[in-house]
């Protein structure tokens, strides 16, 4: 599990990390990412969090409203 207490680490590296552990299978094949390779982008008022499976290139994307 990554910490999610790192010092230095802002709030959307922490919730980064957070699905790194919490959605680590893939939702279409089940493959487990071991390497939690979220990309993060931001838009003003939108953050997104997206990961393509390795296994079967599906995407996985959440994103917030601030």
């Amino acid at each position: 599990m990554a910490s999610s207490q790192e010092p230095g680490a802002s709030a959307f590296d922490r919730l980064r990390s957070h699905y790194a552990d919490s959605r680590a299978s893939c939702p279409e094949c089940g493959h487990e990412d071991t390497e939690g390779g979220w990309r993060v982008t931001t838009s003003g008022s939108r953050v997104s969090y997206q990961r393509v499976c390795p296994s079967c290139g599906a995407v996985d994307a959440l994103e917030l409203r601030l």
